[in-house]
C-alpha cells in the first residue's frame, strides 16, 4: 500500500458543504460532538466516488479534520470506511487554529516520506511561501475547494486521474 498516494481529506468545507449537491439534492445527516448535534450535507455522488477510489485501492485516505476525533460518527454519516486519522488529536475541543499546524505537518510528513500526496482542504493549503513550495516540488495535488459548495465533479475527477496516473508507474 506504500506506493499508492496518500489523500489527506478534510471534512467542513470539502465533504459537509451548505450547497453540496451535484445535480441533485444532497444527503444530510447528523453527528453529534461534544454534546452539539452537528447537520452535515453531502453529495452522494462525492461519497460513491471516494468509496471507490478507497476499495479500488487506488489511494490511501486519512482524516485530516478536527472531526478525526470522530472517526466512528464520520464512517456512519458517510457511509465510509474508518480511514485512519492523519495526526493524534490533541485533548480538549479541537480548533481550527489546533488542527491547522497539524495538517500541514502530515501534508510535509507524506511528502518527505516519498509517498504522492492528495490533500483537499478549503482552509488549510498554504497559498504561498516555503511549504507551498515544497508541496508543489513534490508534485502533490491539493485542492481547496470553495467551502460552501465543497469537492465537485471536476475535483474528483482530478483526483482519479492523478491516482491513475500513479497507479500506471507502479
Amino acid at each position: 500500500m506504500t506506493d499508492i498516494p496518500v489523500w489527506l481529506l478534510d471534512v467542513d468545507g470539502v465533504l459537509n458543504a451548505s450547497r453540496a449537491g451535484w445535480g441533485g439534492p444532497p444527503t444530510s445527516r447528523s453527528i453529534v460532538a461534544f454534546d452539539t448535534t452537528w447537520r452535515m450535507r453531502f453529495s452522494p455522488s462525492l461519497i460513491a466516488g471516494i468509496r471507490g477510489l478507497a476499495a479500488a485501492p487506488l489511494v490511501e485516505i486519512r482524516w485530516a479534520t478536527t472531526w478525526a476525533g470522530h472517526i466512528p460518527d464520520l464512517s456512519r454519516v458517510f457511509a465510509l470506511p474508518e480511514f485512519a486519522p492523519a495526526f493524534p488529536m490533541p485533548d480538549g475541543r479541537p480548533t481550527q487554529d489546533l488542527i491547522a499546524p497539524l495538517k500541514l505537518a502530515a501534508a510535509l510528513a507524506v511528502v518527505e516520506s516519498g509517498r504522492r500526496l492528495i490533500w483537499t482542504d478549503d482552509d488549510a493549503i498554504p497559498d504561498a511561501g516555503p511549504d507551498r513550495d515544497r508541496l508543489d516540488a513534490a508534485g502533490a495535488l491539493l485542492i481547496a475547494p470553495k467551502p460552501s459548495r465543497g469537492l465537485r465533479p471536476e475535483h474528483l475527477d482530478a483526483i482519479a486521474a492523478y491516482t491513475a496516473l500513479e497507479a500506471s508507474r507502479g
